[in-house]
């Protein structure tokens, strides 16, 4: 799993939030679309600057990505060369063997870590050629991340963890909670939007992360071991609704897996081995 970034990524604080600290406003049942002057502190942007449903382009090219820790005789090298090319609807598994490097593929893709060089390409903007800003403003309207493990915001509701992402990319209160619930509702939850975290079960978790990954309309979906945490059971069932929301929404997707049953059942796989991607 994605261990090293901070799981709130898609909010682009510059530094996590303390344990007493209250980040988010919490969203009123009975008043949708008021303004809460915390969410003043957090830069809001148009979730229209970058169009993900623009289909002229491919969702992700990396190109030639190397990825290298440290310097000299103690350097590292995990990704040596990776290049991929994903277009929208398409459904990507990446499989690979511990310490392969796919997290920090993932990470790379969706514009959290930069690489040592090589290039990445999302909805037809190169992040190189973008300043800080840009390139927060694409990863914040144009990826979506799932983990293995949910990092849902404990002090707030399933429907308020789908609706906080897109309140802080510039959407209104009624939107954004008219998107949450279609989606919590697509993914059989429409009777549990008020509960929070603690209140639901692993599966029930997992599916509010991947409802809040799809809530900005992202052109790209990463996911990393989604279903890695579940059990057998729920992991199908989680697995199937994730399939199904992605392929509804005409996004891409690339999902990292050691679950080659699964990933077979995706529209093709690649393997990252030594540094270097392969077709399967």
């Amino acid at each position: 799993s994605i261990s090293t970034a901070w799981p709130l990524q898609c909010c682009d604080f510059d530094e996590p939030p303390t344990q007493d600290e209250e980040v988010f406003p919490h969203v009123e049942e009975d008043d949708e679309s008021r303004s809460d002057p915390r969410l003043e502190e957090v830069e809001v942007v148009s979730a229209h600057d970058f169009d993900p449903s623009d289909f002229a382009y491919p969702a992700l090219i990396l190109r030639s990505i190397v990825k290298a820790y440290g310097a000299g005789q103690q350097s590292l090298t995990v990704l040596n060369q990776a290049s991929l090319e994903i277009r929208s609807g398409e459904i990507v598994g990446l499989v690979g063997p511990s310490g392969s490097g796919k997290s920090t593929l993932l990470q790379i893709a969706g514009l959290l870590d930069a690489p040592t060089s090589g290039e990445v390409e999302i909805a037809g903007q190169r992040s190189h050629d973008l300043g800080d800003h840009r390139r927060t403003l694409l990863r914040r309207t144009s990826v979506g991340f799932v983990y293995q493990f949910h990092h849902l915001l404990k002090e707030f509701s399933a429907l308020e963890n789908v609706m906080i992402p897109q309140q802080i990319a510039g959407v209104s209160g009624r939107q954004a909670k008219e998107r949450a619930q279609d989606l919590l509702d697509q993914v059989g939850l429409s009777h549990r939007l008020h509960h929070r975290p603690a209140k639901l079960s692993g599966g029930e978790q997992q599916r509010v992360a991947i409802a809040r990954a799809l809530a900005n309309r992202p052109a790209l979906l990463l996911a990393d071991e989604p279903t890695g945490n579940l059990d057998p059971e729920t992991a199908e069932t989680v697995f199937q609704m994730l399939l199904t929301l992605t392929r509804q929404e005409g996004m891409a997707a690339l999902i990292a897996t050691h679950n080659l049953e699964l990933g077979g059942r995706m529209d093709r796989m690649v393997r990252l081995d030594q540094g270097e991607i392969y077709e399967l």
